[in-house]
């Protein structure tokens, strides 16, 4: 059987990124998250100010319909959201014809549908005080309300994943496999996911 490609969404501050970094060091497969934007824009000609504006944030939400209503009145582009991720989903298909790699978020399932195996996991950090810890480790967030940035960039999320696809970001039935980090470690997860593989 071809090899998969692994797909990753996860929480904010959950480690998903180290995860996925642990797993390419280990398979030697490459992987892809914010840097996609980069390669897409480049590729499709897609202004990257306008694609970091709807990366995983920016859209879904009752405050982004509203600014879209009142832009669309003016002139702004209503389909810049859609054109910027139907770019990464072009760019995504074209990286897992090439060899099977690891994808974090961006509904990166719900882009490769079809096109290619993979393994779709939900990584999460079932404390939050760990969340925290690592945002501090991360230099983010200095002086706020820490966990109500992480609760905010998770809603981010879910509001991009809802804007896009018609399921819920997180639920278990949508997902191969879902990884507690804060049970398991970076590593153990890793090899989790190994092991499903």
């Amino acid at each position: 059987m071809k090899q998969k490609s692994i797909l990753i969404d996860r929480e904010y501050a959950s480690g998903g990124r180290e995860v996925a970094r642990i797993l390419s060091e280990k398979t030697g497969m490459d992987f892809y998250d914010g840097n996609l934007l980069y390669f897409a824009g480049e590729r499709y000609g897609i202004d990257l100010g306008q694609m970091r504006r709807y990366d995983e944030q920016g859209v879904g939400s009752i405050l982004h319909d509203f600014a879209m209503a009142v832009e669309t009145l003016g002139g702004a582009d209503r389909e810049a959201p859609f054109r910027s991720y139907e770019a990464m989903g072009r760019l995504m298909k074209l990286l897992v014809r090439e060899k099977p790699c690891i994808i974090l978020g961006r509904c990166a399932a719900e882009l490769l549908q079809g096109e290619t195996p993979f393994a779709h996991v939900f990584i999460y950090a079932g404390n939050m005080d760990d969340r925290i810890r690592r945002v501090q480790s991360l230099g983010e967030c200095e002086g706020g309300n820490v966990e109500a940035y992480i609760r905010r960039k998770d809603q981010q999320r879910r509001n991009y994943h809802r804007f896009f696809t018609e399921k819920k970001w997180g639920e278990p039935q949508n997902y191969d496999l879902l990884l507690n980090t804060s049970a398991l470690g970076y590593e153990k997860a890793a090899d989790a996911i190994l092991a499903i593989l």
